[in-house]
């Protein structure tokens, strides 16, 4: 399991909380893990948790995340790279 960053380790709790995911550690997630679909290891997450989590980074930390953008639609794929085009746009 790689280490998380402290950014990833916000961005996962924010996720955790934004999604009542009371079984998944924030300090603890592989940030390469995917977050979609129902590969193991895996999150499990869906495309009504994807929505709860554009909303929840919205109000965190006031960065857009629009479905018909093609970088959003590759940032979903891990928590590492959700994490790194948050950052980006928050810059």
């Amino acid at each position: 399991m790689s280490g998380l960053t402290s950014d990833e380790r916000q961005m996962a709790e924010v996720i955790v909380s934004a999604l009542n995911l009371e079984h998944i550690q924030a300090d603890s997630v592989d940030p390469a893990m995917p977050l979609f679909g129902q590969s193991q290891p895996g999150w499990g997450l869906d495309s009504i948790d994807a929505l709860e989590i554009v909303l929840a980074i919205q109000q965190k930390y006031g960065v857009e995340l629009k479905a018909d953008d093609a970088s959003v639609t590759r940032a979903f794929a891990s928590l590492r790279a959700l994490t790194q085009l948050v950052s980006e746009r928050r810059a």
